[in-house]
């Protein structure tokens, strides 16, 4: 079953950039990206917040970020989340850490530097913040009532993804699990009409909050905040005037000719089955830092 795990950000570098080497001699860089936002409080008033990405750039990436990103640098940077896990050497305890592995990116800023901000125009200061997934529902919604009488429900999405590895030849696979916070009346939706198992489109921006252990430990957890959840794979009542499955035939032709409808015929539309699709690794496994 295919998944899809894409994040955007348009952002500013917050700090210098630092190559590092692998075994391999594969460069790889961690940038640290700060996102400026605007939301709506509770009493209506708007609110300025900046979140902070970590995104790891691989490869030729990684050097063009290292010779032409520097802090405060504008960029466009888009790939997909993935969570890395393990166990903490002194208190056994699992810990993970959620990035965006970096697969295209765009230096912003002109040649000449920077612009000044414009005066009076703080909506063409926004920046980009956006996490699209397609995939399964990994556990029942869970609705709660916060202490304002706002609802909102928490929401497990799984995807997959496949991968050849290059130097082996072998297939790879790899589950990326998402927490998706839903608020309002699309809460509402979402607890009455999807369960475990449904596959869904989300979409929405990606936050990190961190928070305290009993033992005083910071913890972080990494959620998309979705506007956008899409029950897939459902009929949908406002299409179904313009659906005409009459005349279609068990061998699917190029072309999208018109078909005269017989006189009876089928109502059920035949199943397609997707081919499975598959990418080469540029990095070996050598190369992990972890």
């Amino acid at each position: 079953m295919f998944s899809y795990n894409r994040v955007s950000i348009i952002g500013y570098q917050t700090q210098p950039v630092t190559i590092r080497q692998t075994p391999g001699g594969t460069s790889v860089t961690d940038l640290n990206i700060a996102v400026p936002y605007s939301f709506k409080a509770d009493s209506g008033e708007m609110l300025d917040g900046k979140g902070f990405h970590t995104v790891t750039l691989w490869g030729p990436m990684a050097e063009v970020a290292g010779k032409f990103l520097r802090p405060g640098g504008q960029v466009f940077l888009s790939g997909r989340l993935q969570t890395d896990s393990w166990q903490d050497e002194k208190t056994n305890e699992k810990r993970s850490k959620t990035k965006i592995v970096g697969l295209d990116m765009i230096l912003l800023d002109p040649k000449d530097g920077q612009m000044k901000a414009p005066d009076g125009a703080r909506q063409l200061l926004q920046c980009l913040n956006r996490a699209d997934v397609i995939g399964n529902v990994t556990r029942d919604p869970e609705m709660r009532t916060t202490t304002g009488g706002q609802q909102v429900l928490t929401l497990g999405v799984a995807t997959n993804e496949k991968w050849k590895d290059r130097a082996s030849g072998q297939d790879k696979e790899r589950s990326e699990f998402h927490n998706v916070v839903i608020w309002g009346a699309l809460a509402e939706q979402v607890s009455k009409a999807i369960r475990k198992g449904n596959r869904v489109f989300v979409s929405g921006r990606v936050q990190t909050r961190s928070w305290e252990t009993k033992e005083g430990s910071k913890r972080y957890t990494t959620e998309i905040i979705a506007d956008t959840v899409s029950l897939l794979g459902a009929a949908n009542p406002a299409v179904t005037d313009v659906i005409k499955t009459e005349g279609m035939s068990s061998s699917r032709s190029n072309d999208f000719a018109m078909q005269s409808p017989p006189e009876e015929s089928s109502q059920d539309v035949p199943a397609v089955e997707s081919p499975s699709l598959a990418y080469a690794s540029e990095i070996k496994p050598e190369d992990l830092p972890f």
